[in-house]
């Protein structure tokens, strides 16, 4: 089959349409008649994954975060990014990011179901119309109330993570759950409206942790990558059921950074 064939699936499940303007999704490089018989599924373009994604042989690279944000004035082996495109190019790997369409639709309810939530809506509403509500995030009901310090357990277990930061009292019950996979310091004040018990998110900053905390609303930072790693099983669980001839190959699960 051929990439726009594939693409065509990806965009069935998270259209661009629900993508942030300042956002960068689709195919970022290579050939939409490319022939696809592999395809390989990671969470970010680095040159290790660049690198891996030529060993295996890919036809097809899918990663979660944009290697190309901005506009660029060249592609060149001047810099890192246009090293990467460079090698995608030569050896022929055609390159589809999905980023926060499918933070609204795929990785917000993965998020919830990975909890077990219940009584879901959504977070933080960036679309709307006479049939549903779409958006970043979801709230919902964990199984049965918990502490905090309880929770942040969960949370690992649930996420298969080595540690999480935890912001506020620890023996504080929790049912009402946010999570928001990604950074999360924008939906703080979401959260506090909705008179959630925790956000459960990423990259909080020092300051935004404190605030929260004074201002009700405890915060489980469990990092932009310990939640948003589940793209990796959820895109290759769709690619097998959606369209099962094609290689589905995944970048092992590892963090862009060590705790010492």
């Amino acid at each position: 089959m051929q990439c726009r064939d594939i693409i065509e699936h990806l965009e069935q499940l998270s259209p661009v349409s629900f993508a942030e303007e300042w956002d960068n999704v689709g195919l970022l490089a290579g050939r939409s008649e490319k022939e696809v018989q592999r395809i390989f599924i990671a969470l970010d373009a680095t040159d290790d994954i660049v690198d891996e994604a030529v060993r295996v042989d890919a036809d097809m690279l899918l990663t979660h975060h944009p290697l190309i944000f901005k506009g660029i004035k060249n592609v060149s082996d001047s810099d890192f990014i246009g090293r990467r495109i460079l090698r995608l190019l030569r050896y022929d790997i055609s390159y589809y990011a999905m980023h926060t369409n499918f933070d609204v639709m795929g990785m917000a309810d993965a998020a919830a179901d990975e909890m077990k939530l219940e009584h879901r809506e959504v977070l933080d509403v960036t679309y709307e119309d006479d049939l549903s509500r779409e958006g970043i995030g979801r709230i919902g009901d964990l199984p049965q109330k918990i502490s905090l310090i309880e929770c942040a357990r969960y949370v690992k277990e649930c996420f298969h993570i080595g540690n999480v930061r935890m912001y506020g009292d620890s023996n504080r019950k929790i049912r009402r759950v946010a999570i928001c996979p990604g950074s999360g310091s924008d939906v703080i004040q979401n959260a506090i409206n909705k008179k959630v018990d925790v956000l459960i998110t990423g990259d909080i900053g020092h300051h935004d942790g404190i605030d929260a905390v004074a201002c009700g609303l405890p915060i489980i930072d469990a990092s932009h990558y310990g939640l948003e790693k589940i793209f990796i099983p959820y895109m290759r669980d769709f690619l097998h059921r959606e369209l099962p001839e094609l290689e589905v190959m995944c970048a092992e699960y590892k963090p862009p950074y060590q705790d010492i």
